[in-house]
């Protein structure tokens, strides 16, 4: 190592390195492992075609925020100048 590498730096470098390998090791044996059981398929129940997915509910909450005058004719200016372009 040079000269100008305090023992510290290396140290730290060494650990990193050691961090770095744990987690690339740990990450193949789980992508292994992931890919060596095979999926169980859904129930019969809950198995339905995209076009017989169930709707929402309820409508979601509409939100609204009053604005006082100045906003008003600032928004109205915004708007004014998207239309020009």
């Amino acid at each position: 190592m040079p000269e100008h590498v305090s023992i510290l730096q290396q140290i730290g470098l060494a650990i990193l390195a050691v961090a770095t390998v744990a987690w690339v090791v740990g990450l193949v044996r789980l992508v292994r492992a992931v890919a060596a059981t095979p999926p169980e398929p859904l129930p019969r129940s809950r198995s339905l075609p995209l076009g017989l997915l169930p709707g929402q509910s309820q409508a979601p909450a509409v939100e609204s925020v009053p604005l006082s005058a100045d906003e008003q004719d600032a928004f109205a200016g915004l708007v004014r100048q998207f239309s020009r372009r």
